[in-house]
Order: structure tokens, then sequence, then C-alpha cells
């Protein structure tokens, strides 16, 4: 056999990569199963479920108890996060017959999952797609960490979720998978010229149906545009949160009306003016994206969540695209980009065709066993303008 590197085991040896494998890259689905199996990378005192192992990523599942803090924090260097609990938390709440967790409060939930990293590896973490729909802030710290969801390098310890609820008060368990994690070997490095090779290969995003040239240039990632026109007929363009709502239990599926939680938003345009909307700082907004995307069985995405270069506001808490998404190999064509937008400090005008934000591509070490898709029970592949798997396909009145 034909090797083209050589790779460092767990504690140092060295053992050779098939020609089919890269050097770096993020790890793919059956590697996380193997580290999983092996109890390296990242380990757990409950079983971790083959159902948490996703084709790029590993969800990450909330442990028995949450604490109540009166902020934010990050621990810095010389802290761990027990040190800043023992400041900063109010009060603490089981988990273990499932509660809620209030809207704008702070809560942090040491998970299940621990990671044991070994030295040229690291992680970084997202919101899973559905908790971004739902305006659930959520964000991975570690031990002595500076920055959120990112696990350094040789990082052998606890890991925790700060929570935050924005739009409704939601219900929570242990068990409950709320973020997902990415172990990354190596310092894989993906410029514009290399993500200009991977487009001309294989397009990353298709055409707008309406027929006006896609916003397809690429400048540290792959800008992409919001859909101002709506859907054909009724000019839908995206959905609002009500203000004063009910609790959402975040484990239940296909469960709720919609109408109870959010109300539909339709462009406004006066005569010869572009469609528009002028966002509301106060509000959450879920929109589409003009392009439909598409993702390679071979890497990842990530869209950037907040680019002061194009505006005022942020984009998509989730963020991660795996392997396969909006792929025609995996029957996903057409699958376009649900932003999850809030207004920063000021109202704001967005258009149709204004950006909105770029999508980074990453490569995996090699293609996965699995791929994003039906055969998973993706929720999102094929998708249009949607809102989370927790709400039940009715039209919103």
């Amino acid at each position: 056999m034909n090797f083209e590197t050589i790779s460092e085991g767990r504690d140092g040896e060295l053992f050779p990569l098939p020609e089919t494998e890269r050097s770096t890259g993020l790890l793919p689905s059956q590697m996380l199963r193997g580290a999983v199996k092996l109890g390296q990378e990242i380990v757990s005192p409950v079983p971790i479920g083959d159902d948490q192992v996703q084709p790029a990523s590993l969800d990450l599942r909330l442990g028995e108890v949450a604490f109540r803090v009166r902020a934010s924090f990050l621990p810095g260097p010389r802290h761990t996060v027990k040190d800043k609990l023992d400041q900063l938390s109010m009060h603490q709440i089981d988990l273990t017959a499932g509660t809620v967790l209030e809207r704008d409060c702070v809560y942090i939930v040491p998970l299940l999952e621990m990671t044991a990293l070994p030295r040229r590896t690291a992680a970084a973490a997202n919101p899973k797609s559905s908790t971004g729909r739902l305006d659930i802030f959520a964000r991975v710290i570690t031990d002595h960490g500076v920055e959120f969801d990112r696990v350094r390098e040789g990082y052998k310890g606890p890991l925790y979720a700060e929570i935050s609820p924005r739009s409704f008060s939601v219900v929570v368990r242990t068990g409950s998978r709320l973020v997902q994690l990415r172990i990354r070997r190596g310092s894989p490095m993906f410029r514009d010229t290399a993500l200009r090779r991977l487009h001309a290969e294989s397009p990353l995003v298709e055409p707008p149906e309406d027929g006006a040239p896609a916003g397809q240039a690429i400048r540290n990632g792959l800008v992409f545009t919001v859909d101002m026109l709506g859907q054909p007929g009724s000019g839908l363009v995206g959905y609002k949160a009500r203000r004063h709502t009910g609790v959402v239990d975040v484990d239940k599926v296909d469960f709720y009306d919609p109408n109870d939680f959010w109300e539909p938003v339709y462009a406004r345009r006066g005569p010869g003016d572009p469609a528009g909307l002028v966002l509301d700082p106060n509000d959450f907004y879920i929109l589409a994206s003009r392009e439909a995307v598409a993702v390679p069985a071979d890497h990842a995405a990530e869209m950037l969540p907040y680019d002061t270069f194009v505006g005022e506001f942020r984009v998509h808490y989730a963020g991660f695209f795996d392997p396969g998404f909006g792929s025609a190999e995996t029957g996903g064509s057409g699958s376009r980009a649900v932003l999850e937008v809030r207004s920063h400090e000021v109202p704001f005008l967005i258009e149709h065709g204004q950006t909105m934000g770029r999508l980074v591509y990453e490569p995996l070490i090699a293609r996965p066993d699995r791929l994003y898709g039906g055969g998973i029970g993706s929720n999102y592949q094929r998708q249009g303008l949607a809102l989370s798997k927790h709400f039940k396909k009715v039209p919103l009145r």
C-alpha cells in the first residue's frame, strides 16, 4: 500500500495514512466513532450513542444540573469554570426530570462528554441547527478557556455549555442536545484559491430562482445573499418570533403549532423600490438565502456568524453545514441556507440580493461513511425557508 504521510497516534506512536486520507482536517464520522470506541479525543462516563455521531461532528448532551448565573463569562487562563461558578452562580437546577430555562437568563450546564485531545488536535463547537432556529444562544466553554466554542489543542478536561434562550423559554433535560463538537487534527489552511478550485470542480451554490446573478464572489469565503422576493404568490420572506408565547420542549419534534410562536413576514416595497425589510433590533427573524448551498462529501462549511463589513446584524447562530448538505449526491439539490438574524443595536434595512455573510469551507481528513441527508434522519435536507423541527408544517396565519 502507498502512503502519503506519517501521522501521530494518541501516545506519540507514528503510523502511516493511506492515500485516501489527508494528514490534517476535520475528523469524519468513522474516525469519530473509532475515537469514542477507543476512548480517544472524546470520552464520557455515560455511553455515547451512535446517533450522536454526525458526518463531521458529535452531538454533545446536557448533564444532570444547570447553574443559573448572574452573567456570561470566560474563565481565563488562571481559572476553571468551577472557580467562576463559585463567584457567579445564583442557584442550581436539577435537569434529570426536565426543567424550564427562562428566556433572557444565562445558565451554565456541565456536559456529559469530556475531551482528551492529543497534541496537534483541537476542537470547535457550534449550536445545532435546531438550537439556532429557536434563538437559543448556546456556546461551549472549557477550564482556563479564553475563547467561546474553541477547545484548545491538547485539552483534557470537562466541557460546559453556556445557554441563554432569547425568544422562547425552553424545556431541557439531561441528555438534551443543543451543541455539537468538531475535532480538528493539525492546522489545515483553506485559502480562497483552494475554494475557487473547489467551486470550479463542483459548484458550491446554485443560481437563484429569480434569474439574477448569484453573489458568488469569493473573498475570505464564499459570499451569499438574502432572498427578499419570497415564495411565489404569497411573497412570504420569513418569520418573526412572537414576544409572548408558551415554552418549547427542545426534545419534541413536529409538535407545536407555529402560529402560537411565529408571525409571517412579507417583503415591503414602494413603487420602483427593491424588495426589502427593516430589521427591528428587538426582534428575531428566520430568513433564507437566495442561493442553494452545496457542501461536497469530503468538506464541511461554516457560516460566519457576524460580519461588520456587510451590516449591523448577526446572522446564523449555528453556522455549521455537514458534508453532503445540499448535495445532489444525497438528494439535497436546492437546499437553501436558513438565516437566523438579529439586528445589532439599531434598525437596519436589508434588500433583495444583499450580501449577508460568507461560507468558509474546510476539508475532512477523509470522506465520511455517512453523509447529511434522509438516510441518517437529517431534518433540513432539500429545505427552503423553514422553521425548526419542533414545529408542525402548517401555514402561518
